[in-house]
């Protein structure tokens, strides 16, 4: 099982999620520090592709930030039916050097458009079964609009863009379908 991760942060520190306020404190005197009371973080973009179950809360610690009021989330989830069909599980292919270049677009895309801090997109690959995450997109930013809206089209934009191929398997065919939001896409 493959994976791969890029990540554009100087500050290499793994990020845990706070259980008690102390804990937050302790967080932010981490390496970053540059002064007292002031924190420099560099902004990053995490990407990855794996055949490994995705973790929520995994991919969201990662884009939380001190500097951060909001962090949003989309989680896309293999459901259990397609046209009246039984799904049993998807099944996703990709050529990563292209998926992992499409996807930095999106982020710079990103940064363009709103002010945000981290973004985070994981993608599962091979077999993925009913119920479990084939894709989270989580993004930070200092207020909820910037973050929501950012999930939001990078969910879209990947989606019309982004060259992840998806065989649906039902409980007696299966089928690879097509993106109807591809732009490369046509009609029937």
């Amino acid at each position: 099982m493959s994976s791969w991760e890029i990540s554009s942060s100087s500050c290499n520190q793994e990020m845990k999620l706070p259980l008690s306020p102390q804990l937050v404190e302790d967080n932010a005197s981490q390496p970053c520090r540059k002064n007292v009371g002031e924190v420099e973080e560099k902004s990053k973009d995490i990407i990855k592709c794996t055949a490994e179950k995705l973790s929520v809360d995994e991919v969201s610690q990662l884009v939380i930030s001190p500097v951060c009021g909001a962090v949003s989330l989309f989680v896309g989830t293999t459901r259990n039916n397609f046209e009246g069909k039984k799904v049993i599980s998807l099944e996703y292919e990709a050529y990563i050097p292209m998926v992992e270049n499409e996807i930095r677009k999106i982020c710079t895309d990103i940064r363009q458009k709103w002010p945000v801090k981290h973004i985070a997109v994981f993608h599962r690959l091979g077999l993925v079964p009913v119920s479990e995450a084939s894709i989270i997109i989580a993004v930070s930013a200092a207020h909820r609009a910037a973050s929501l809206a950012a999930v939001s089209y990078a969910i879209d934009t990947l989606k019309a863009k982004v060259p992840i191929w998806k065989k649906e398997i039902y409980e007696e065919s299966s089928s690879w379908k097509r993106n109807k939001e591809c732009f490369w896409a046509t009609s029937d």
